[in-house]
């Protein structure tokens, strides 16, 4: 595996994460805001906490290339800012392996 591919897959694990959170709190009716959630960023070993609404959760969720990472966590040679918010930035994906590891592994794309 080459080092996009092992960045991409190490994304699709944190966004996997920040799936079960946002299902358990919406299972238990948890209206707190803004979710805690884990840095999306390919850093295995990053263990970043980044806090977004559920509306900026989705926004991120509906486009299978974005991604939510904390500040300065960027990749650059797999995916650009597209956004900058308080403590946390949205990349997405270039195109090519990136992009599609980002696809095949997006749990809401029903691939």
């Amino acid at each position: 595996m080459n080092r996009e591919e092992r960045i991409g897959m190490n994304e699709a694990v944190f966004r996997d994460v920040n799936e079960r959170i946002q299902d358990v709190a919406s299972a238990f009716d948890l209206t707190k805001e803004p979710l805690d959630l884990i840095c999306e960023c390919g850093d295995a070993s990053c263990v970043e906490r980044i806090s977004l609404t559920r509306d900026e959760y989705e926004r991120v969720r509906a486009e299978s290339h974005l991604f939510a990472v904390a500040s300065g966590h960027v990749a650059p040679d797999v995916e650009e800012v597209v956004e900058t918010r308080s403590g946390y930035d949205v990349v997405r994906k270039f195109k090519g392996a990136p992009a599609e590891i980002a696809q095949k592994t997006d749990p809401r794309s029903g691939s």
